[in-house]
């Protein structure tokens, strides 16, 4: 075979296996940078060697394959994705091509590169009828029922709309709700998302639409598509959508000419880290929808419009050894050891390899050099496999078949990618951290204790589950020891003493107070988290009640679906997890509600929604506690449905710019007390 014959067959089969992961699985193996070289290379010598490109060449298509969880339709103009560059000089170069086919100087829009989901909205008589993902370009995904759950995506339009109108945009996920959502899945068990990206694209493909108005996903408009629109360049339409009921795109701003344009990128490459959201780079459009049409487009790529991408901060740093983790649910997570490396301004010494796929797909081998990058990811994520440092007999990281501490061979559930160890009442790991669990601040608040004696009780035989810590006395603790190191080697000896056991009796006789739904949350069935735990203690009252509960009882309850029930069911079938709370309703906790303290102090914020932000007098989960005693709502981003701020010291400079910017009043911490203690004096 010609060498270069092979060399295309290889980098198109490569090619089309990056989009897969991208497009499909929402996990991809590279970075933008890297697939844009290689997809560069092919077409490049697809040009030289027209006679050896593949019909179905990457370089002929949008995107990746459709997935058929969802129906499918058509789009009514192809989703042309733009050309990326990493350079100016090629920002040069489209300036002197498009100037070339015109007869005047063009104006440039410039808009943010939002790092999310492409979606198609069709608006008939003003009305969204459809939502369409961008799939490979030709057709999508129908997400409507999705997609209506935005609040930022209009579902009635007004003014003179057209009759047929598309509207194109962005879903993305705001950093603030991604935070929340990944604190939520490590909560329950679950693997956090990688980056905001991938979490908005996850949550569109929720098959429950309820679950997915919980995501906070936001829609970023930046193009119309129609017959006979009103307007005549881009930036006028998007004008004339705001006016029918859309939001203005975050930054929109006129160039005259290209060194406005690099102007314009200079400043946000410098303040993207200022904005709430994750974008990639910017987007430069030909502004006059004449002049568009004059340069036209490709069969891929408009030729009136380029996409200039942030290149991610990146380190190569070699792979020291692989740790195989398992948590309290027995999800087993490899974790690269890295030799120490700065990035983005810390020092980067582990990070996930994701699963047994990732590490296949990857072809990581033990001693290689990984490529580490941050950019606009919130944590360093392995990249890429630098090959040209391989020894000759690196031999391939492979993942556990059994447990590396018990010993229990892995399983893995159906649809889930992560390995799991069965052994969940016999495992060390597991069983430390449900009692971690059980002790932490937002379940029993036992802060006498923590991770290391919760080793120490373990280590020594004293607890086994959550009712062992009950049966604890003065006598079984006294005089325990334990030698530690900490991060610099050195020794210490870590040792229960008299006031040390005092104050841990004390804290877990303080526990017996604890209301029923933190209780319900301790306890630590998998996919209930604190929101959940919430909900169900206030639907079913005790735990007798819930316990007994039917799968339809159970769904009947807010935000609790199949997997939940059947979770929930699961828990209550074990006999030894009915003895646990057996014994712990015997040593005093709480598991039934309080019906006189469950009762609202008032009625004073009945309706609102509030944001509680920065550092106050008492803690915050306190003062969110009162909220709700008042008959208000906690909410975790701000909105235009956002009734104040609660703002202490040290709050987040966005968010007050977020609130200002919506006429969000902020109130502080004075202001809340004399708010209730108004209802209190009425």
């Amino acid at each position: 075979m010609d060498p270069i014959q092979e060399k295309i067959d290889k980098l198109t089969e490569e090619l089309h296996r990056h989009n897969y992961y991208y497009y499909m699985l929402d996990e991809p193996r590279i970075s933008d940078y890297d697939f844009d070289q290689l997809l560069q290379q092919l077409a490049e010598l697809e040009r030289q060697y027209p006679q050896y490109a593949h019909p179905d060449s990457p370089t002929q298509r949008v995107g990746g394959t459709i997935t058929k969880q969802f129906e499918t339709a058509r789009h009514v103009y192809p989703m042309l994705s733009l050309g990326n560059t990493y350079s100016e000089g090629d920002l040069l170069e489209f300036d002197t091509r498009v100037r070339g086919l015109l007869s005047r100087q063009p104006a440039y829009a410039c808009e943010l590169k939002y790092d999310g989901v492409a979606i198609s909205l069709i608006y008939e008589d003003g009305v969204l009828v459809r939502a369409v993902t961008r799939g490979d370009g030709v057709q999508g995904d129908v997400a409507t029922a999705n997609v209506k759950t935005i609040g930022t995506v209009p579902l009635h339009l007004t003014g003179d709309v057209p009759p047929l109108l598309e509207a194109r945009g962005e879903i993305v996920m705001p950093f603030a709700s991604f935070e929340a959502l990944n604190a939520e899945r490590e909560e329950i068990g679950e693997q956090p998302f990688a980056n905001p990206r991938n979490a908005a694209s996850g949550s569109l493909k929720l098959q429950n639409s309820a679950e997915v108005a919980k995501r906070g996903l936001q829609f970023k408009l930046y193009y119309a598509l129609g017959e006979n629109l009103p307007f005549q360049t881009h930036y006028d339409g998007l004008q004339t959508l705001h006016q029918w009921g859309f939001r203005l795109p975050d930054v929109l701003e006129l160039k005259p000419d290209i060194q406005g344009v690099m102007d314009f990128i200079a400043h946000w490459h410098e303040h993207k880290k200022e904005l709430p959201f994750p974008i990639d780079g910017i987007v430069i459009k030909i502004n006059d929808f004449e002049q568009q049409t004059q340069v036209g487009s490709t069969a891929k790529s408009p030729r009136w419009a380029i996409a200039y991408k942030f290149p991610a901060e990146r380190v190569s740093t070699p792979l020291l050894s692989v740790d195989f983790q398992v948590g309290r649910t027995g999800i087993v997570t490899p974790v690269a050891n890295l030799q120490p490396v700065s990035l983005a301004g810390t020092v980067v010494k582990r990070a996930t390899l994701n699963n047994r796929d990732f590490i296949k797909d990857m072809d990581i081998h033990y001693g290689d050099w990984l490529f580490v990058e941050k950019g606009g990811e919130i944590i360093p994520k392995i990249v890429g496999v630098d090959e040209a440092h391989r020894a000759v007999d690196a031999q391939p990281v492979q993942f556990v078949t059994h447990c590396p501490v018990c010993g229990t061979e892995l399983r893995n559930n159906e649809g889930e990618a992560g390995l799991f160890c069965p052994n969940e009442l016999h495992c060390a790991p597991q069983i430390k951290g449900r009692l971690e669990h059980f002790i932490s601040r937002k379940a029993m608040n036992i802060d006498s204790l923590g991770e290391g004696k919760i080793d120490m009780l373990y280590t020594n035989g004293l607890v086994r589950n959550a009712a062992d810590l009950y049966d604890l006395t003065f006598e079984s603790l006294f005089g325990l020891e334990k030698v530690v190191e900490d991060e610099s080697g050195k020794s210490r000896v870590l040792s229960f003493k008299e006031k040390s056991v005092q104050n841990i009796l004390n804290g877990l006789d303080a526990s017996k107070k604890v209301p029923f739904e933190r209780v319900l949350y301790a306890i630590g069935i998998r996919y209930v988290g604190e929101v959940t735990a919430k909900k169900l203690a206030r639907y079913f009252r005790n735990i007798d009640t819930l316990a007994s509960a039917t799968k339809e009882e159970l769904m009947s309850v807010e935000d609790v679906g199949d997997r939940v029930a059947d979770s929930i069911i699961q828990h209550f079938n074990s006999t030894e997890n009915l003895q646990v709370v057996m014994r712990l309703r015997e040593a005093g906790l709480q598991f039934e509600v309080d019906e006189q303290t469950a009762q609202p102090a008032s009625q004073k914020l009945n309706g609102m929604n509030i944001i509680v932000s920065g550092v106050f007098s008492i803690p915050r989960d306190e003062l969110k506690a009162i909220i709700e005693q008042n008959g208000g709502k906690n909410v975790s981003s701000i909105s235009k449905n956002t009734t104040f701020v609660l703002a202490g010291e040290k709050m987040g400079p966005e968010k007050r710019k977020k609130a200002e910017s919506l006429n969000i009043p902020i109130y502080s911490e004075e202001d809340f007390w004399k708010l209730i203690k108004d209802e209190e004096d009425s």
